[in-house]
């Protein structure tokens, strides 16, 4: 099957908040420097965001990368508020007890923004819920129902914590029929243990996105993963193809960046034309739609990729 690699950067909030003067630092690869976004597009995004009581995860990690999105008509958007309860090594989302359940206004707020800013493709993410019965599952499909039905054009990805590893709560995900359903994760297998949470696990993020491709085989599946964590290019090899075996079709490569008060330090920092080459590697696995550069982040998307992969059906 055809596939397309993209270099370019995109920003999901589970990866940590990336402070802006460390993106710009003239202390990191000239390849991995970038402005600060500014323009009235930016201005407007924010007036709307403030005014809705949502959370945008382009602004929220103050990506340099949020205007090339935006100005194509794709967003980010947080769903279930900003502790989670869990603490990953790599992020620094705030972990603890969430003060408050899921808002039932929520979704309604989301879909409204979506419809004022005439998006195109929205992203919806959260960070992990363990205190809810359902994990959130709930509030992605009321929300994803919504968009769906203010703007039907608009296509609806939305990238999940690991529910657990429950199906049934997969299934009332899948239900709401997004186009694509992601679940990052984020490293391989050795690293596991010390990056993310010790409630995480390589082998049920697997079992995760191969359970929703059983459950709907036409929900596009993908992944994304950090390099400079420390893994080795066998490790980076071994887990393109546990990830392609998983069912997974998309898959975004990015460079891990210290967040601002992070535990984490960078092992190292990947050259592109490493990444240019890795993101080959996994074409030539078997994906359909691989990113991969030195900015990229599981939110990173456009929608002349997304619409080749629809041309090239399954």
């Amino acid at each position: 099957m055809q596939g397309s690699a993209e270099q370019g950067a995109g920003q999901s909030y589970d990866t940590g908040e990336e402070d802006i003067q460390l993106i710009m630092s003239k202390h990191l690869p000239e390849w991995l420097r970038a402005e600060t976004p500014t323009g009235e597009l930016l201005k407007g995004v924010q007036t709307e965001v403030q005014a809705s009581n949502i959370q945008m995860a382009c602004l929220l990690s103050r990506c340099p990368n949020q205007k090339e999105c935006l100005s194509r008509g794709q967003a980010a958007f947080i769903l279930l508020g900003i502790t989670c309860t869990r603490r990953c090594a790599f992020c620094a989302v705030g972990t603890g007890a969430p003060n408050s359940g899921a808002d039932p206004d929520e979704p309604v707020r989301v879909a409204k923004a979506v419809t004022h800013l005439g998006l195109e493709h929205v992203v919806l993410t959260s960070v992990t819920r363990d205190d809810l019965p359902d994990q959130g599952a709930g509030q992605f499909t009321v929300t994803v129902k919504l968009i769906r039905k203010w703007v039907p054009t608009a296509r609806v990805e939305i990238t999940i914590p690991d529910m657990q590893g429950r199906e049934d709560l997969l299934a009332i995900l899948a239900s709401s029929r997004p186009d694509v359903l992601g679940h990052n994760l984020e490293t391989v297998r050795r690293l596991q243990p010390m990056i993310r949470d010790r409630r995480a696990g390589y082998q049920r993020s697997l079992e995760v996105l191969r359970m929703v491709k059983r459950l709907d085989r036409d929900i596009l599946t993908k992944s994304s993963l950090l390099l400079g964590l420390g893994e080795t290019r066998e490790e980076v090899s071994e887990t393109l193809h546990d990830l392609h075996g998983a069912g997974v079709e998309a898959l975004s490569i990015g460079q891990y960046l210290r967040p601002k008060g992070g535990r984490l330090a960078v092992a190292r920092y990947v050259r592109p034309e490493e990444f240019k080459d890795i993101g080959m590697e996994a074409l030539a696995a078997g994906f359909r739609y691989v990113a991969s550069g030195p900015l990229v982040r599981s939110s990173y998307w456009t929608g002349s990729a997304f619409e080749k992969l629809k041309d090239v059906g399954r």
